[in-house]
């Protein structure tokens, strides 16, 4: 049996997943956490320090550094200067303190929607403006479709006189896209011109279909700004390795006075200190046998994928689905059901048991967004109730 394929009982271990709604036999997928134990290395490193029994004030030193810098370097050849790197307790945290750190209230942020609803958030906490940049649906046939940037819709918005900031969703969350290295050279190209600063969220820069490549950002700023890095990426091994509740994030930020500023934002915000298992867990996240495990989920999530894909072609065919490049949430046009995806949401949860989250979350109605990011036999099960409740509405509405 593959290890993926183990069922791990998370009710009543206080998970915000499972034991958010108090119906025991609601499948949930939906919150973009995974069902599957993390890295075996992972979980020796942390039972290593809590045989410790002392868990003092963290201080993060250079294993912590050498660990993070040496996995991007060698794995997706992003070379990153430590003394560049800020420490958080979240990607989520992160963006809130550098939109305060960089954006007066009353200015925007461009956002390109569909996309994760704690951008959203954070814009609003923090007294801004949202500004929206929609992707492009591309129908590809068979059922499936994907989306392209709007560039010229992008290169509005970036000239509009109140626009300071773009966050940028690589690989995106919802779409499934991987950002090919043009597609980032075209956006660094009219953030440059515009004086619009980027800030690039690849916390899912892990979790690319096997044979799609990853490409960073800040690789792309560096050549468009003639080797000199200008935009601030936000990196985490919390989705790839299933570890949010250890919270620990780090932002990549190459300016010295953006640096300091969004520093000061971070202690602000009071997000600046981490727990020791957190750094504990990225550390050997971050080894060869962290790597070995992580290849093992990949390939693991594609065959989920692709079995998510058939099922709902051969079941609910006016139903397309993204063609997933990355992250383990594939979108789901259910707009030919002919009910409000929120709707749809509840009416699943309640009377099929069995969650995912609709599209007014992320800014798109007639969508839902489904985590496949479990054993196959849970994934089955929930696909199934899905499609036998729509078949039954369907046969009421008649």
């Amino acid at each position: 049996m593959d290890v993926f394929d183990e069922i791990v009982d998370r009710q009543g271990s206080g998970s915000y997943k499972w034991d958010s709604d108090n119906d025991r036999d609601v499948i949930p997928l939906w919150v973009a956490d995974m069902d599957f134990r993390t890295a075996p290395v992972v979980v020796d490193a942390l039972r290593r320090r809590v045989e410790h029994g002392v868990f003092g004030y963290t201080l993060v030193g250079d294993s912590y550094y050498d660990a993070l810098t040496g996995w991007f370097s060698r794995r997706h050849g992003y070379d990153i200067d430590r003394r560049m790197v800020l420490y958080t307790s979240g990607v989520v945290p992160a963006i809130s303190a550098i939109i305060k750190a960089l954006v007066k209230p009353g200015e925007g942020v461009i956002v390109q929607t569909p996309v994760y609803n704690c951008f959203f958030s954070s814009i609003r906490n923090n007294g801004c403006v949202r500004i929206d940049s929609p992707l492009l649906r591309v129908p590809l046939g068979d059922g499936l479709f994907t989306y392209e940037m709007d560039f010229n819709d992008l290169e509005r918005k970036a000239a509009r006189p109140d626009a300071r900031m773009l966050l940028l969703c690589n690989p995106h969350n919802p779409a499934g896209r991987a950002w090919r290295r043009e597609e980032l050279r075209r956006v660094a190209g009219i953030c440059r011109r515009n004086g619009v600063i980027v800030v690039s969220d690849e916390i899912h820069c892990e979790l690319t279909m096997p044979g799609v490549e990853y490409v960073p950002y800040g690789t792309v700023d560096r050549d468009v700004n003639g080797g000199v890095p200008q935009a601030i990426v936000c990196l985490s091994p919390s989705k790839a390795f299933n570890t949010a509740g250890l919270q620990i994030a780090n932002i990549v930020c190459p300016d010295e006075a953006v640096r300091a500023a969004v520093d000061r934002a971070i202690n602000i915000n009071e997000v600046c200190d981490v727990n020791p298992f957190g750094v504990e867990a990225l550390k050997a996240a971050y080894t060869a046998e962290g790597e070995a495990w992580l290849e093992g989920l990949r390939g693991y999530l594609r065959d989920n994928y692709l079995f998510m894909r058939d099922y709902l072609r051969n079941s609910l065919p006016e139903c397309p689905v993204t063609d997933l490049e990355a992250t383990y949430l594939p979108w789901v046009d259910v707009s030919a059901l002919g009910i409000a995806s929120e709707v749809l949401e509840e009416r699943l949860k309640t009377e099929a048991k069995v969650w995912v989250n609709c599209g007014e979350m992320y800014g798109a109605g007639g969508f839902v967004r489904i985590n496949i990011a479990c054993p196959r036999s849970v994934l089955a099960e929930g696909l199934s109730r899905m499609v036998e409740w729509i078949a039954e509405a369907r046969t009421e509405m008649e």
